[in-house]
């Protein structure tokens, strides 16, 4: 994601920033010492051990155990906190999302469709963006998110004349839902040079109009980046207004570690300033796109070092294989359930295509660089595994971790390969909620819908995983995350595959421990035992006690290093 102008502004007014914000912005401090007693304490260890107390000093956990031990720790200084009864337990670690993505709504037209957001035909999707342009100055661009072109009651996407309708002189976008293709009118494809002689980039599609090269606005894959680029090349105080508000966000609902899965230069260097200002409490970590590095990451240049800390993680180098399967853009073995334009024999197709993966792959993994390749049908996900596979063979490691983002389609046969591999899939069990219905419907049918995110497979083969909401593709929910994974309930109300679901206290595990253990820092957080950074949170019940109403339960309160960072009153 590019907050381009705005931090790059940032970034060079740093020190007049701090001066501005300092009073504002000022991180909460911890206690010297503080306890919490009488609660019902989910450590997230290895053995999953539940305590009623805890021992914090500074910003660690210093000890566990009943509130009779712990309660011999306390001195006249102690900060006791009488938990009565509620649970502590780790912060939620968001494994793969686009911090600050979110936020994003406040000053975009969001096109979102239920149960998101309320549009539900292109007419709304038009009045919004109609009402998003009065607020926009003259000539500059336009822009709606989340539009779901399988919820909208023409069953379609917008088109150009549909987006010229909003306007002519100002150039409008309008993004997709799942964020691999955007819809523009015809004075944004004319403001990047887009038209009926224009190629399709490699890994990408201009949509023609039938029977002819005139482009219908889509713009699907890699042909839609130049038009991202205007989505987040925002001003100042947009940039600092967006992050500081996803920042109150996902502190709000006990996200301890964020994430931001496709970062650039600028929004590493503007992340990293926004958390030495104070304007983002929790800890952060970064997927550098490989796109956007490519050599640097190669030759010496790219410099983890120069931003890494305790609150920012440089973690490992994105890469973006295929699509989004609802888009009909994700690689499948076997075509998909409802033919996409007719076509029985279409599987969607790689956005990096096969030969250029290994490429990529080798020379990152040879370089000894953490990779996180994002892969939604099958068939991404073998290209993937052989791409590793033989990089493996040439360079091995013995702990590599690579991440296989979504891995929503992946066959019982690549989970057992991942196991083999030093594979770790970070699955998007909430698909199973927001577009189950669809997947068994339109693009998968019922039998491979079934299994999509397959979190039982990954469990009975010991295999470690996480799981995701890609915020700002669904809203950052952990504890739908997680009631997704036990349940897998489609927001038509059906099972989806109750042979994939599995417990609580697993489906936990995947948004605490494993997904601090994916990125090497499980050693620090994840989980509530002495030496780890506390980082926690106060539920208003236990997941434990009502699994199907766990998505009820309301955070009170978030602790980062033992400060509190967001108090429920």
């Amino acid at each position: 994601m590019k907050w381009k102008a705005g931090l790059l502004i940032l970034a060079v007014f740093s020190v007049a920033i701090a001066v501005i914000f300092k009073m504002a912005t000022r991180l909460p401090q911890a206690p010297a010492h503080q306890v919490f007693i009488n609660g019902n304490v989910l450590t997230m260890d290895a053995e999953n051990s539940i305590v009623e107390a805890l021992s914090v000093r500074g910003d660690k956990i210093e000890a566990l155990g009943s509130a009779e031990e712990i309660m011999r720790l306390v001195n006249d200084e102690t900060v006791v906190t009488n938990l009565r009864g509620r649970t502590l337990m780790p912060g939620f670690i968001d494994a793969h999302g686009h911090f600050p993505g979110s936020s994003l709504a406040v000053i975009n037209a969001d096109l979102n469709s239920p149960p998101i957001g309320t549009r539900e035909t292109i007419g709304d999707v038009i009045d919004a963006l109609k009402v998003q342009a009065q607020k926009t100055p003259p000539g500059e661009w336009v822009i709606g998110m989340g539009y779901d072109d399988t919820l909208l009651a023409e069953k379609r996407h917008p088109t150009r004349e549909d987006l010229d309708q909003v306007s002519t002189e100002h150039p409008v976008v309008a993004l997709h839902i799942s964020g691999h293709m955007v819809v523009a009118n015809t004075a944004a494809l004319a403001a990047e040079g887009i038209g009926a002689s224009t190629p399709d980039p490699e890994g990408g599609v201009i949509v023609r109009q039938e029977g002819s090269r005139e482009p219908t606005g889509l713009l699907q894959e890699t042909a839609q980046w130049s038009m991202v680029n205007h989505v987040y090349d925002i001003g100042l105080m947009d940039s600092y207004r967006t992050i500081k508000l996803a920042a109150n966000e996902y502190a709000a609902i006990g996200v301890t570690t964020a994430q931001s899965g496709a970062v650039t230069g600028d929004l590493i260097k503007g992340i990293s300033l926004f958390i030495k200002l104070g304007i983002i409490p929790m800890r952060v970590v970064l997927f550098p796109m490989e796109q956007e590095f490519e050599e640097d990451l190669l030759n010496g240049e790219y410099k983890p070092e120069n931003y890494a800390s305790d609150r920012l993680t440089m973690g490992p180098i994105k890469i973006i294989a295929d699509g989004s399967i609802q888009g009909y853009t994700g690689y499948l073995s076997q075509p998909y359930h409802v033919p996409y334009h007719g076509d029985a024999a279409y599987r969607g197709y790689p956005a990096v295509l096969r030969a250029a993966l290994f490429e990529k792959v080798e020379a990152l993994h040879k370089a000894g660089y953490q990779l996180a390749i994002h892969g939604n049908g099958d068939e991404s996900i073998e290209d993937i595994l052989d791409a590793f596979e033989a990089a493996q063979k040439a360079h091995p490691v013995d702990d590599p971790r690579l991440i296989l983002i979504h891995s929503q389609m992946a066959r019982k046969d690549q989970i057992v390969r991942m196991k083999t591999l030093g594979v770790t899939p970070s699955f998007f069990s909430a698909h199973t909620w927001y577009w189950g219905d669809r997947h068994r419907d339109i693009f998968m049918g019922p039998e491979r819908a079934a299994t999509m995110s397959p979190a039982r497979w990954a469990q009975d083969n010991n295999l470690r995983y996480s799981s995701h909401l890609d915020t700002p593709v669904t809203p950052m929910l952990p504890l739908q995350a997680v009631w997704s994974t036990v349940h897998r309930i489609t927001y038509g109300g059906d099972v989806l595959g109750p042979e994939q679901r599995v417990g609580v206290m697993e489906a936990l595990r995947a948004v605490t421990i494993d997904a601090a253990w994916q990125v090497f820092e499980e050693d620090n957080r994840g989980s509530l035992e002495p030496g780890k950074f506390a980082d926690m949170i106060i539920l208003s019940g236990s997941p434990l006690d009502d699994p199907m109403a766990m998505r009820e339960l309301k955070v009170e309160r978030t602790m980062v290093g033992g400060a509190t960072i967001f108090h429920l009153h």
